[in-house]
């Protein structure tokens, strides 16, 4: 399965608070977090293609454009499956996340799941009904492990819709 990841400017190892305003970036296969992430994904079969990602701050000054130039360069790729996250704790990155996969759910561009803590509630409660968000630790905190290995299951299932409904009962907002 080929999977694009989308972070944001610290998740793509592309500078953290020193790069807030890093503008869209492509870079092939998986970079960053990524790499932890291709450990899990390896296991179902599944590959980084591409991550994509953005600064926070390029995303805050024109929400909606961003999201959609997100979607366009997903479709650009086309790959099997999109995750935007994990996302942990990081309330912009969450909505950036949260927003990015209601688009390409609407839009029919890809198959999406967000990844993403308790700590982002308000994104949760308004994006939850309409997009998969998986649940996961903040940074720092214990279980991450645990999550990747529902993303996977996720994955796994995705084709299996009675069974998808199920696990998503169990590990989604």
């Amino acid at each position: 399965m080929k999977i694009v990841v989308i972070f944001d400017q610290g998740l793509s190892g592309l500078g953290g608070k020193s790069n807030l305003d890093l503008p869209l970036t492509i870079q092939k296969g998986s970079v960053g977090t990524g790499l932890i992430l291709s450990q899990h994904l390896n296991k179902v079969n599944a590959e980084i293609i591409a991550t994509l990602s953005c600064g926070v701050n390029t995303f805050n000054n024109d929400k909606e454009n961003t999201v959609l130039k997100l979607c366009a360069m997903v479709k650009k790729i086309n790959p099997d499956f999109v995750l935007v996250g994990p996302c942990f704790d990081f309330k912009d990155y969450a909505l950036m996340s949260a927003m990015t996969c209601k688009l390409l759910k609407e839009k029919s561009i890809a198959k999406a799941v967000s990844m993403m803590s308790i700590e982002n509630k308000a994104v949760i409660d308004e994006y939850a009904k309409e997009i998969d968000i998986i649940k996961m630790p903040k940074k720092g905190g214990t279980g991450l492990n645990d999550s990747l290995a529902d993303l996977c299951e996720y994955i796994e299932t995705l084709n299996n819709q009675d069974k998808l409904d199920e696990l998503k009962k169990r590990i989604c907002y």
